[in-house]
């Protein structure tokens, strides 16, 4: 990230979503798509939406910059992997 200007304004736009969240006021109500659950802050559970999204976007990254080392280990697949972790 640090010589990858595009990457540096992504990860510039996650703080402020971020930010935003955090100055997000602290109602409470239902967990969404679960009805009668218990009862949370709405800004800390969009952070941890966004803590996970952000999570994935960036092993997804990674994973994307490291495949090529990885297939020309002979690394092709999840299961190539698993089998030789295991």
């Amino acid at each position: 990230m640090e010589g990858d200007p595009a990457a540096q304004n992504r990860h510039h736009d996650d703080l402020r979503l971020i930010a935003a969240a955090s100055a997000a006021s602290e109602q409470t109500g239902p967990v969404p798509e679960q009805g009668a659950g218990p009862a949370f802050r709405q800004s800390a559970f969009v952070r941890d939406a966004l803590r996970r999204q952000l999570a994935l976007e960036r092993l997804a990254a990674l994973r994307q910059r490291i495949m090529p080392f990885a297939e020309s280990r002979g690394y092709l697949t999840d299961e190539d992997v698993f089998r030789d972790v295991s």
